[in-house]
This record gives C-alpha cells, sequence and structure tokens, in this order.
C-alpha cells in the first residue's frame, strides 16, 4: 500500500492506493481547498494565517496516514512552495506536522509524475497523447508516447493568480474574461509549437480544474456537451451572465471552486485557441496517482533516478569504468564508517558516478562545474532537496572544506564526503584496495589504517593523503593515518 501527498497551490490532496495486480486501486481520498498561493503576500512570503492553515490540514492528513499500514509514502509540493521566500522557514515546520519528509519538486518533475500517472490510467500501448495539468500556481504541458514522457513543459500560470488578476472582486464581464485568455495566450505562444495537434492522436486534462469545467459543461448541456472550444465558450458566456463569482450555481461546481474556476477556464480556453486543440478527455488521473506508481517502480528496482543518472553520464561522455570504481570504493569505505542510516547511500552513489560531469566544461575547478550541473539540470525523478545534496557532495570532493562546512555537522553527510573524498584519491593514486586491509573510522575525529606497501608501489599516496589531512584540519577535524605492516 502506498500514500501519495500532494500539496498544491489550490487544494491539499491525499491518495492511499493498493497495487493489485496491473493496476493502484485508490482506497481512500481527501482533499482540504486551503487555497495556499493565495495566502502569498505581496512581497511573495506565505502569510502566518495561510501558514497555520496548511499545518493545521497536514495534521488532519497525519491522522488519515497513521489508520493505514502503509510500505511507502511521498509528499510532494508544487508551485506556491516552488516561489514562496520564506519556504525554508515553513517546510519544518510543515514536515513536523504531518510526520514525513515534503519534496519541493520542479515543474518538469511535477509533470512527468502527472504524465506517469495518465498514462499508466490509460495503458495504451504506443499512443502518441497531449497530457495538460491547470494547477492553483502552474499548468504543464506533457507530450509523450504510451509509457514514455518525450517532451515536458511547466509555464508559471495558474487559476490563483489568472482569477485574482482579472476577475477582481469576483466580477464577471466580457472585457475581463477576453483579457485573461489572451493573456494565458502570451505566456504559451513561444512554447506552443512542439505540443500543436500534428504532433499527438489524443488529449487528455489530468486537472481537477479540466474535470470540473468538463463535468460543468455535461452537467448544464453546455455546447456540444464534449470538452471543446465551442463548448469552453459557451461556459464563458454563461459565466458573463451570471456576472460575479459569488453568484455562481450550476451543478457539478462546488462553491469552493467558483473563485478560481474562472481563471481556469480563461487559462484552458487560451491553450485551446494557441494550441487549436479538437477535442480533450478528461481524465481521473494525474500527479497523485503518478506518485504511486513512482513508488511502487522504486520497489520493483524500476527507479526512473537510475535512468536519468546513467543518461546524464552518457550526455557527458563520463568515463563509466573510473565513474563506477568510484563509486564502488566509496560505498565499501562509507559502510565502514557506519552511518546512522542508510538516507545517503544512493545519493553517494549517484554522486560518485556523475562526480567528473564538469570535466565537459573545464579540468580546472571541474568540481564547481559538476556542481552546478547536477544542482540545475533537468533529471527526472529527482527532487530539488535530492538534487542539491548530491551538488554539495560533489562540490566538496577536493579542494578546501570550508566551502561546506555548514553541513558538515551532519556526521552522516560528513562521513558521505570523506568515503568519496579518499575514493577519488586512490583512483587517481591508482591504487585498488582490499578492504580487508585498510581500517577506516570517523567520531570525533579521522582515523585511516593503511598498508606500507601502499605508500611504497604509489609514490604520490603520501601526497595526496598530507593535502587531505591539512584540508580536515582547516575545519577542526584530526585526520590521524598509521602504516601498518
Amino acid at each position: 500500500m502506498y500514500a501519495a501527498v500532494d500539496l498544491g497551490s489550490n487544494s491539499f490532496r491525499l491518495h492511499v492506493g493498493k497495487h493489485d495486480g496491473e493496476a493502484i486501486r485508490v482506497i481512500k481520498s481527501v482533499r482540504d481547498p486551503i487555497r495556499l498561493a493565495a495566502g502569498l503576500d505581496a512581497s511573495g512570503d506565505l502569510t502566518e494565517a495561510a501558514m497555520q492553515n496548511a499545518l493545521a490540514c497536514l495534521q488532519r492528513f497525519r491522522a488519515v496516514l497513521d489508520g493505514y499500514q502503509l510500505d511507502a509514502v511521498r509528499v510532494v509540493a508544487t508551485s506556491a512552495m516552488r516561489v514562496a521566500r520564506n519556504g525554508a522557514v515553513f517546510l519544518p515546520l510543515a514536515e513536523a506536522a504531518i510526520g514525513y519528509p515534503i519534496e519541493i519538486i520542479s515543474g518538469e518533475e511535477e509533470g512527468r509524475l502527472i504524465y506517469m500517472g495518465v498514462a499508466n490510467s490509460l495503458a495504451i500501448p504506443g499512443e502518441r497523447r497531449l497530457v495538460m495539468d491547470i494547477g492553483g500556481g502552474s499548468t504543464e504541458l506533457i507530450l509523450g508516447r504510451g509509457q514514455d514522457v518525450e517532451r515536458v513543459e511547466s509555464f508559471s500560470l495558474g487559476t490563483v493568480k489568472q482569477s485574482l488578476s482579472f476577475f477582481i472582486g469576483g466580477r464577471i464581464d466580457a472585457p475581463s474574461f477576453e483579457a485573461a485568455i489572451l493573456s494565458a495566450r502570451s505566456h504559451f505562444e513561444d512554447g506552443a509549437p512542439p505540443y500543436g495537434p500534428q504532433h499527438w492522436k489524443s488529449a487528455y486534462g489530468s486537472s481537477g480544474t479540466i474535470r470540473t469545467i468538463a463535468d460543468i459543461i455535461a452537467r448544464n448541456k453546455l455546447g456540444d456537451g464534449l470538452l471543446t472550444a465551442v463548448s469552453l465558450e459557451a461556459l464563458v458566456r454563461r459565466f458573463i451572465e451570471i456576472g460575479h463569482t459569488s453568484k455562481i450555481d450550476m451543478p457539478g461546481l462546488r462553491p469552493d471552486r467558483a473563485s478560481t474556476i474562472v481563471g481556469g477556464l480563461a487559462i484552458l480556453l487560451g491553450l485551446f485557441r494557441e494550441l487549436a486543440i479538437p477535442v480533450m478527455t478528461p481524465i481521473e488521473a494525474g500527479l497523485r496517482m503518478g506518485v504511486m506508481w513512482d513508488l511502487y517502480l522504486r520497489s520493483t528496482r524500476r527507479d526512473r533516478r537510475e535512468q536519468s543518472v546513467q543518461a546524464c553520464m552518457d550526455k557527458f561522455h563520463i568515463d563509466q569504468q573510473r565513474a563506477g570504481h568510484v563509486a564502488e570504493q566509496a560505498l565499501a569505505m562509507y559502510a565502514q564508517l557506519k552511518p546512522s542510516s542508510d538516507a545517503l547511500v544512493k545519493a553517494l552513489r549517484w554522486s560518485s558516478l556523475l562526480h567528473e560531469v564538469g570535466m565537459v566544461v573545464s579540468q580546472t575547478g571541474y568540481h564547481k562545474h559538476a556542481a552546478y550541473i547536477v544542482e540545475n539540470a533537468d533529471l527526472p525523478g529527482f527532487t530539488t532537496r535530492e538534487q542539491n545534496t548530491m551538488s554539495r557532495l560533489i562540490l566538496a570532493q577536493k579542494g578546501n572544506l570550508r566551502k561546506i562546512d555548514n553541513v558538515l555537522a551532519d556526521p552522516d553527510f560528513a562521513k558521505a564526503v570523506l568515503a568519496l573524498r579518499l575514493s577519488i584519491l586512490l583512483m587517481h593514486a591508482r591504487i585498488e584496495p582490499d578492504f580487508s586491509e585498510l581500517r577506516l573510522r570517523m567520531k570525533s575525529r579521522i582515523e585511516l589504517d593503511i598498508k606500507r606497501s601502499w605508500v611504497a608501489h604509489h609514490p604520490t599516496v603520501s601526497f595526496w593523503i598530507e593535502k587531505e589531512q591539512e584540508f580536515w584540519d582547516e575545519v577542526g577535524v584530526d585526520f590521524t593515518v598509521r602504516a601498518t605492516a
């Protein structure tokens, strides 16, 4: 059983699902329309009221999660948390409230997970499709074939901002709608060509906004009953006739959604016009279903992150043998250091494999180039936090340690840094260590026992170890090396 929690800009949602044969069946679903994006003030900070409202919701979600025996839980946050200036203050409070780590995912990763949820729900092999998701703070367009994502783009345009910007005070009129639609088209026009109908066979709308609009159209017998430009324009005319969001009372629309659905409708109609979409099918699948499928695939050793690391190695022409050798040695030494948990094991392995990607830029300072690339590259499957952790490990692979001394207070992270640095040192000294002959410890100080024969056969190893001792001494860590028989 898996749980996916989506901290969206408009609503917080929770799914509990169970993998059942070829599908994941949702057995519990919870939604709380907390309007997080509307809680951003003029400076881009979440207000105190917005944070308290969100924390109360997360505590309720925690009570729901505690009622199930779950194999894995993943909590993801999207646009509002990506842009909130005080997100770093709010994040630890939110994690304490729900009892799980929260991953602030990129727009591209959000799109990938949305597509994964849709593709697994459709199960139509080989179909070329466009998937669209209009959220409270962003809109994602994903082009794919079958299970594979071919292109994904996230636009910083969502229902909350569009509603607040163009339907001020809830007032609805024709000029406001036309301005909102034109504004939406201006956001998409540069990125639109790759998503035109010549590139796909079917178009699907995965978000609650699109499903709600489709439901209103169907239940109120508007236009042709399908999700087309004709039916969307008919809904626009009906909203203009009503004149105010507070007066909207239509089958298919909950009162709490009326204030933002008008902005979502403007975005959707703008996309229909810009992309020349003939018809779209709403689908009850998306981000949360994608998160659960991702958890299932990780449990079956089909981790998308492994594919991303391999693709990055291929792209930057990494010497696979050298990288694999460093990774193997780093993990062996990290195990000797006895970390308190295995939370950093995968990050250490991936960092070891990618530690030389910066050489494509320059041999000089390649560790800095590599750290920048890994932190900022589009690596499907990875969260911003994971990429940041890998970037810091890669930055720490050589040179002084003062540049990361703020994170060396974490004993496990310091051990991972030591393991990576020593594995690279041994690789450059051309030493093939027998780890039964090496002893490495790190508590209040570092202790390394090595064979005298290593020094005799590899003259540069003494120089490199002396430099390593100096670097650790600069950050207040004693490094003792003993040569044994």
